[in-house]
């Protein structure tokens, strides 16, 4: 950051990444409701997510900002549901206003993918489908050739063309360490849009962690069709450090340009470490040697480019 440069706050915001769900419903979302399991509390203990969490409540986490638009990405409802989660949120959108578009939940590797691909991008909303890698479970754990659905699961390709045979996005969410991976395995790939979430989830800040969280990120970046979202800078057993934060936040800025970072809020599981007025000031912080037009352009601009947000049909 330049010395003696102001954070400014966002004027708009357009988040690109936040959830919803609302339990007891006939809605079924296992890690919330079938028992806690702490392999899951990727960003620290959850129990006070397994509530409701609907439009209402997100407004009320965002007050005193101008959220224009979001975009909602699955919330990791039961499988079998994933159309009804899609129906319920065009329901709540045609209320609310918000969300403004989805990225939906299908398997992309199913022998039926196709299908189920036709199935979510009827929906008018669905601009994105995030279907996760398997991935392994610490840093120096490489994919292993043979294992279904890793990155090295020469089925990718055919799987991401029927995205682009859609026009639809990939959301892609691997922790760091897979990052290198997931650019070797988009080299042979369909050219199509690719959202990296949560700043490739660098969750080792020792010297030798953050350099191989450098090294997979400017792989991707290497991928001009690949963007970036300044989301989820929550650990899992470690208190938010602020500037440590607003340095992940200007690495992923040089290393991909502003013009491919935006905004994501991952509300309600990034209140496991930060409110939301809080999470803007420490991303304002980090912004603040940016022009305001390049600031827009990671707040606002970039994800209306990216989720073709002005393309979502009128009520």
């Amino acid at each position: 950051m330049k010395k003696n440069a102001v954070p400014r706050l966002p004027r708009m915001i357009v988040d690109a990444h936040h959830h919803l769900w609302e339990l007891g419903t006939g809605a079924h979302y296992p890690w919330l409701q079938d028992g806690y399991d702490p392999e899951r509390a990727w960003f620290g203990e959850y129990p006070t997510l397994c509530r409701d969490f609907p439009i209402e409540a997100y407004r009320a986490r965002c007050s005193g900002f101008m959220v224009t638009a979001s975009v909602h990405v699955e919330a990791e409802r039961a499988h079998a549901q994933a159309i009804d989660e899609t129906r319920w949120l065009h329901e709540v959108a045609a209320r609310d206003g918000l969300p403004s578009v989805v990225v939906a939940w299908t398997d992309l590797l199913a022998p039926d993918a196709a299908r189920r691909v036709d199935e979510q991008a009827a929906w008018p909303r669905v601009r994105g489908i995030r279907f996760k890698p398997h991935v392994t479970n610490a840093p120096g754990k490489k994919s292993s050739n043979g294992i279904a659905g890793t990155l090295l699961d020469p089925r990718w390709p055919v799987a991401l063309d029927l995205l682009k045979a859609k026009n639809l996005c990939w959301d892609l969410r691997v922790p760091f360490w897979h990052l290198e991976e997931a650019a070797a395995m988009l080299a042979h790939a369909p050219r199509i849009s690719v959202v990296l979430e949560h700043a490739g989830l660098p969750w080792d800040r020792s010297n030798d962690g953050l350099a191989m969280w450098r090294r997979g990120m400017e792989a991707l970046a290497a991928h001009s069709n690949v963007t970036v979202k300044l989301s989820e800078f929550g650990l899992r057993a470690t208190a938010w450090n602020e500037a440590e934060n607003q340095g992940i936040v200007h690495d992923t800025i040089s290393i991909f340009g502003w013009q491919r970072c935006m905004f994501g809020s991952n509300l309600p599981v990034a209140n496991l470490r930060i409110g939301f007025p809080a999470l803007i000031r420490m991303i304002a912080g980090a912004l603040a040697h940016l022009s305001e037009s390049e600031q827009q352009g990671i707040w606002h601009d970039n994800a209306l480019r990216v989720y073709r947000i002005a393309d979502v049909p009128r009520k």
